[in-house]
């Protein structure tokens, strides 16, 4: 098994899973084998006791406040913003933008950059492997200013056309917008190559990093992207924080996308100037406690190591594909040769759903359905899949749960 430890000797991954209160619970008389961390991951005691400290002894508006309190939480909630930095190593904090999580980010993106440079005609490329919070926001922006909407094709395996993409490239294009590593498949685009090909024409480009973040480092200068969006609840911190790494130069021709208190510097009935960045874009109180969880929770990361959570997370990835395809009948959705750390499956004649919900009885947690990616289900012509995904706290025991369970419940259900 491949060694983890925080403050624990090399190797103990019972104790670095003991810092997970959730980890301890028993569903339905079993252990929890929790394997839906594509969804939300679990918060360390770490992350937990932060915010708790934070509620308990610093809680105050940030910004302007002279009181001891509201220094304290202005100190941080920089703090983390520091934090947020240094772990995706932007260039400042200038261009880290705290956000309710991707789907704003990437919003935001589409409600400034969209439109102001968007003309009718203009493209904007994406996959075939988004989720719906890197679809949607792009089709609101086409109807609202007649641009056009296009698609890179995906193969059988679920690996994205790098040609077809070069193809689609062309005068029109103002943005791209792509998944890093895709939720429903865990398929892991070479995003380094997709955003070459686009800023070499002058392409604007976005990534949706949600599910590359908690499971590789992310260098975001080496990458250079545009933006960079992800949630804080992927990677072992709260929900309803997260970040838009935006490009300062770019970020810097943006108007506001949201008007209230904090964004701006002066307001009259006549007119108002707006704050500089970050700022400009983080109207409104913000999530204060959310900010400090993610801060503890990189802090928590680092001590770990990125490079042993990959290592760690590729063995439990080639354990369990290797046991799931001794299962007969169960096919697993995305074969694509470079993936993270998930796997989906149907099983013949027995519907997702089903399957979890008899999963869930003995104790092991998945998720089903279309996974917020519903053109994915439609390429492969499914309704949904099952899908269990890995975190640096998962095991093989866990496997072996799941291979157990779902033996038994394929047994009951047909």
């Amino acid at each position: 098994m491949i060694a983890l430890a925080t403050e624990v000797p090399p190797g103990d991954v019972e104790r670095l899973r003991a810092q997970f209160p959730a980890l301890c619970r028993r569903v339905n008389g079993h252990l929890l084998a929790y394997l839906d961390n594509a969804a939300s991951a679990q918060q360390p005691a770490a992350v937990i006791d932060a915010i708790a400290d934070y509620s308990r002894n610093h809680h105050s508006n940030v910004h302007r406040g002279v009181h001891t309190l509201s220094q304290e939480a202005t100190a941080l909630y920089e703090g983390a913003r520091g934090k947020v930095r240094g772990f995706i190593n932007a260039a400042s904090e200038r261009e880290i933008i705290f956000v309710r999580g991707t789907t704003e980010a990437i919003n935001l993106v589409a409600n400034t950059l969209g439109r102001t440079r968007l003309q009718p005609g203009d493209e904007i490329v994406i996959s075939w492997l988004e989720h719906h919070a890197n679809i949607v926001p792009w089709q609101l922006l086409c109807e609202q200013t007649g641009a056009r909407l296009r698609v890179v094709p995906i193969d059988r395996r679920g690996v994205v056309d790098f040609d077809a993409y070069r193809a689609l490239l062309g005068p029109r294009t103002k943005i791209v917008s792509l998944a890093h590593v895709s939720n429903a498949l865990g398929t892991v685009l070479p995003i380094g190559e997709f955003i070459a090909e686009a800023r070499d024409r002058g392409i604007a480009t976005v990534v949706d990093g949600a599910q590359a973040v908690p499971h590789q480092r992310i260098d975001v200068q080496a990458l250079g992207c545009d933006f960079y969006a992800f949630s804080g609840h992927k990677m072992y911190g709260p929900t309803g924080i997260g970040v838009l790494y935006g490009r300062e130069a770019v970020l810097a021709t943006l108007p506001p996308w949201q008007g209230g208190g904090d964004m701006i510097l002066t307001v009259s009935f006549e007119r108002t100037t707006y704050n500089s960045l970050p700022w400009r874009f983080e109207a409104g109180t913000p999530n204060i406690a959310g900010a400090v969880g993610l801060g503890a929770a990189i802090d928590w990361l680092a001590e770990v190591g990125m490079e042993r959570i990959a290592a760690h997370e590729a063995e439990l990835l080639a354990y369990a594909t290797a046991r799931l395809l001794t299962i007969p009948g169960l096919t697993i959705i995305g074969t694509a040769p470079d993936k993270a750390s998930l796997v989906s499956f149907t099983v013949d004649g027995i519907h997702p759903h089903d399957l979890g919900t008899v999963l869930d009885a003995e104790g092991v947690a998945v998720r089903t359905g279309h996974h917020c990616a519903m053109p994915v289900m439609e390429f492969f012509d499914l309704p949904a899949t099952a899908r269990t995904s890995f975190a640096l706290y998962n095991t093989r025991a866990e496997i072996e749960q799941l291979h157990a369970a779902l033996t038994r419940a394929i047994g009951m259900l047909r």
